[in-house]
């Protein structure tokens, strides 16, 4: 099914029939993707005295409470309130959610104990192409990053040069198939998060970090249109449900 959609006073023509989900869902099993150290998410049914919100447990609905955090259980976006110590919301911060992206490739390359994302790699793989959102698909990519804990393993990150470059570049939204963009410890500095936002000057109150998505190789690099879907949470990052279309000839 062919639909027109204006992103940014242009028209591009989409295979709105043909989404193309690259979010991680949430389970309530050992198996849901997991970083940061913690423990599994929860789904469990309220329990009210004898009342127990199943069907299955003579309850006429299901009413679950669901414990999780959204940096470590899933696919998420998140806004510059994730480092700052002013409070912002990624709900406020985000506010439009069509954006004409790109989809590259890259394996990280090995730099002493770690594997990293290059400017020089990001450079090669977008060259002059103009987009608001970029996805990074890391290699090796497999099946395995749907389960994947990330906890005490040193996942690849992307360097500062490389948050700097995104940012240069005009990109607004970046999503990436890692727990982070930036290093699992170190000591603090987040250099790509406060690259790309640029916190030392004007904070780019607009731009969003997605992390933890998953680009199946049946999906070319290339252009898309990208749908950012999120939850309404106030608060400095949200589950999100990041949706490609392809383009039309």
């Amino acid at each position: 099914m062919k639909a027109v959609i204006n992103v940014n006073s242009r028209t591009y023509a989409i295979h709105i029939d043909q989404p193309l989900d690259i979010s991680i869902p949430l389970r309530a099993t050992k198996n849901n993707v997991n970083a940061w150290y913690l423990d599994a998410p929860k789904i469990e049914p309220v329990k009210i005295g004898d009342w127990i919100g199943s069907v299955e447990a003579g309850a006429v609905v299901n009413f679950n409470n669901i414990q999780f955090n959204p940096h470590a259980h899933g696919t998420h976006t998140e806004c510059v309130g994730h480092i700052t110590e002013t409070k912002y919301s990624i709900n406020k911060c985000l506010k439009q959610f069509f954006f004409v992206a790109e989809v590259v490739t890259v394996a990280p390359e090995k730099v002493e104990d770690d594997f990293v994302i290059s400017a020089k790699q990001l450079r090669y793989a977008i060259g002059n192409k103009k987009r608001e959102a970029v996805i990074i698909r890391t290699l090796p990519n497999t099946n395995e990053k749907l389960e994947q804990h990330y906890s005490n393993t040193n996942p690849p990150y992307l360097l500062k040069e490389a948050a700097e470059y995104l940012k240069n570049k005009g990109v607004k939204h970046l999503l990436i198939d890692l727990p982070s963009v930036d290093k699992e410890k170190d000591d603090g500095l987040l250099l790509a998060h406060n690259a790309f936002w640029n916190t030392a000057g004007k904070i780019r109150m607009e731009a969003t970090i997605t992390e933890l998505v998953f680009v199946p190789n049946t999906i070319e690099d290339g252009k898309y249109i990208l749908n950012l879907q999120i939850a309404p949470f106030e608060n400095d990052a949200t589950p999100s449900k990041p949706v490609l279309y392809k383009l039309y000839d």
